[in-house]
Order: structure tokens, then sequence, then C-alpha cells
């Protein structure tokens, strides 16, 4: 199966970009994307989802891609990013999903059982946990860990980051798309998180040390030349907001959970999944060896299958 053409869909005040497949008869799959990617990183997974008779939704999220990307910061908070998803499920008359969430998708799915659990009927993490809440602003705590030039410290402030990737867009996803270091780190090493240091002397990288294909780069290098790269760094802007949001919320999830960690993922190392089944009381648990953070283009058949098992063993 090709990759489906998108349809324009709006929800929430915005119109999102969508690809669907599948039968309409089959559970439903709702497949979200992290940073700095897009619904077409799911194509492997929804392509063989479709065929196991699965319903699959793939969104470029607000802000990426074909979808709107406003610019306000405040437009990117959880319960907005919520009021997306479920705006989604009613205009293709859906009244849950399976979540299934990398990266930033997974920052949105694990939540989405806590605070719209009528809405989810299952969830399936790719490489991020669903961890407790932090115990200070997260902010604070990278800057604490990694110094002030950690990513996500410098993504604070506004304009910083989108300078540095703008206008060398297919030197970014050459850089942000190799492959992990060949063992296993104890610690993610702070120099390691410090982006926009590595990528302004970044000048180049050989095909073989890369886990996305080059037609796929250019298409992603494409996508962001027109979007721009506010609208996803904008999520790393609410942080600190999402974490007083979620004060006081019972961090317990009671539906069906899979989650899938990749052994080499030194950004959301599989050590994050420790601790897990307390917060989650149904929950299997699934590590895939010898990969790094981009499980879906470093493991696709492996990752689908394994879903795939889980699902229709429990949907």
């Amino acid at each position: 199966m090709n990759f489906p053409a998108p349809t324009r869909i709006a929800t929430n005040g915005i119109t999102l970009s969508v690809h669907v497949a599948g039968p309409r008869t089959g559970p439903t799959v709702l497949l979200l994307h992290g940073w700095p990617e897009l619904a077409r990183s799911w194509q492997h997974q929804m392509a063989a989802l479709a065929e196991a008779g699965f319903y699959v939704i793939a969104p470029d999220m607000r802000g990426f891609g074909a979808s709107d990307c406003p610019d306000e910061v405040s437009a990117y908070g959880i319960d907005i990013l919520l009021s997306d998803m479920t705006g989604l499920l009613d205009a293709l008359n859906r009244d849950a999903a399976i979540w299934v969430g990398h990266d930033w998708g997974g920052f949105v799915s694990w939540p989405a059982a806590l605070l719209v659990p009528e809405r989810v009927a299952g969830l399936v993490g790719v490489n991020t946990p669903h961890s407790p809440r932090a115990p200070a602003d997260p902010v604070a705590l990278f800057r604490k860990s990694y110094g002030d030039d950690n990513y996500i410290v410098r993504f604070q402030e506004k304009g910083v980051a989108e300078a540095a990737f703008s206008g060398r867009e297919n030197d970014f996803f050459d850089f942000i798309f190799g492959k992990p270091p060949p063992r296993k780190l104890s610690r993610t090493p702070a120099s390691a998180t410090h982006f926009l240091k590595r990528f302004a002397k970044f000048s180049g990288a050989d095909e073989d040390t890369l886990v996305m294909p080059r037609e796929e780069r250019e298409v992603y290098a494409k996508a962001y030349i027109k979007s721009g790269f506010s609208g996803g760094i904008n999520y790393y802007r609410n942080l600190s907001a999402n974490w007083k949001r979620m004060k006081g919320v019972d961090y317990t999830i009671h539906q069906p959970s899979l989650m899938i960690g990749a052994e080499l993922d030194f950004f959301l190392p599989p050590k994050l999944i420790d601790g897990m089944e307390e917060r989650v009381k149904d929950l299997e648990v699934h590590i895939i060896k010898g990969i790094g953070h981009w499980t879906q283009w470093e493991a696709p058949e492996e990752l689908s299958n394994l879903m795939i098992d889980w699902l229709e063993r429990r949907f």
C-alpha cells in the first residue's frame, strides 16, 4: 500500500492534514508522531495495520507539515492538543481509539488516558514511557542536569532554534536522523543534548550512518521549508505550563497498554520504563534490541508485528 493521500479535516478551530487507511469497521488506531517528524513516519505501520483490519488515522500534528501552524506558544498546551484529537475523532465518527505515540506523540497520548479517558480505548507507547509528574519544573531540571546548552533549555527562547535550523533544512534532517551509538550508554552525555552547538558545526553525514532514506529526508526538508520549525518547537515551550496543568492529576492508567522501548535510545532509554507498572495497571512491555530513537525507521517490521500481535489479542 502506498502512503495514503492526506485529507484536510477541521477540528478545534484549526485544520489538520490527516492520512486514513483500513476498513471503517475495524478498531480505530490513532498514530501520533513526534518531533521533528510528520505523519508519514508511520507509513510502514499504517500499511501493516490497515492490512490487518484496523482503521488507522495518522495526522500531521498541529504545528507540523501540512497542518495549521499557529504562531502563539500558548496554542500548544496539552488540553488544546487533546481537543485537536478528540475533535478529529468526532469528525471521523469515532467514539474512541487506541492512541499510539512516539516521542512527543507519546507525551500527548499518555495524558489523553488521564484527561479524556472516555476517548482512549487503549495505548501504545513507542519509546516514550508514561513517567510520573516531575518533582520540579522540567525545564529547570534539564538545565540542572545538562546545562544551559541543552536543546530543551535553548528551545525556550523563541526564535533561537528557528534561526539555527531555517535555511539548512536538508542539513538538519541529515543531522537529526543518525544511527544510535553502537552500545548502550549508562547516561546521556550532556554534550549529546547540545543540539544547537552541534548542528552549528555539522558539515554532513555518510549515507550509511543515517536511518531514513535520502528521498524521505528530502520530503521532510521540503515540508519544513514550507511550515517552518516554530510549531513543533512550541511543544517544548509548553513543558512548564503542562507540568503546572497536571498538578493533582491521578497518573494511574486503567486502559490496556503496550510499551515498546528501544535498547539504544539515549534520549528515552528503556530504564525510564522501570516502575511504569505502578502507574499502568494493564501493561505489556517489549524492548527492541539494537536500535535507537527512530524506531519506525530502524525496525519497521518488528514494530508493526509487536503492535499488531498485541492489538489483535486485546482488541
